[in-house]
């Protein structure tokens, strides 16, 4: 769903339990592994971590769209960790070692939103800011992360299918 040009939102319903989705989104090795990333520490909240884009584990059709992008750099900055509810980062969507001026550019912040359902646990991705980024990327930058957003719902449902 799209509300906005500033802002993408992507709810899935989870048929796990809302401390093993926790876990998926807010332990950077499990994150890394459903997104298709590395980080090179803990997402801790008022600390930046970096990564590079490793392809996902969970899905070989993603994992080879994912392959060109391997190594390529990325920084989250990480502002929320409140468990088990609510876990948020700001980005440079679209950054890459080849794209260091971005990294001058205003962010996107990145919430997930976790809900306890029957059966399991609903999970709200919004990813909001696009409308502060320059004009020559903010367009390109929110059709990739539509899509990218729609994607990863997808790859978090397998990771925690594959790994209960």
């Amino acid at each position: 769903m799209t509300d906005s040009t500033d802002r993408i939102t992507k709810t899935v319903e989870l048929a796990a339990p809302q401390h093993r989705v926790w876990a998926a989104i807010s332990d950077s090795a499990r994150f890394g592994a459903w997104f298709g990333a590395e980080f090179e520490g803990p997402f801790v909240a008022g600390e930046s971590v970096s990564g590079r884009i490793t392809p996902t584990t969970v899905d070989p059709d993603v994992a080879a769209m994912q392959e060109p992008y391997a190594g390529a750099r990325m920084v989250l900055y990480v502002d929320t960790v409140e468990p088990p509810h609510r876990f948020a980062y700001r980005w440079h969507p679209g950054a890459t070692e080849s794209d260091a001026a971005i990294e001058t550019e205003p962010t996107t912040t990145v919430t997930f939103t976790l809900t306890e359902i029957p059966g399991g646990t609903r999970l709200t991705i919004v990813e909001d800011g696009f409308d502060a980024l320059p004009a020559e990327r903010r367009a390109q930058a929110r059709e990739d992360n539509e899509g990218g957003w729609a994607a990863q719902a997808t790859l978090i449902a397998r990771y925690l299918e594959q790994h209960p």
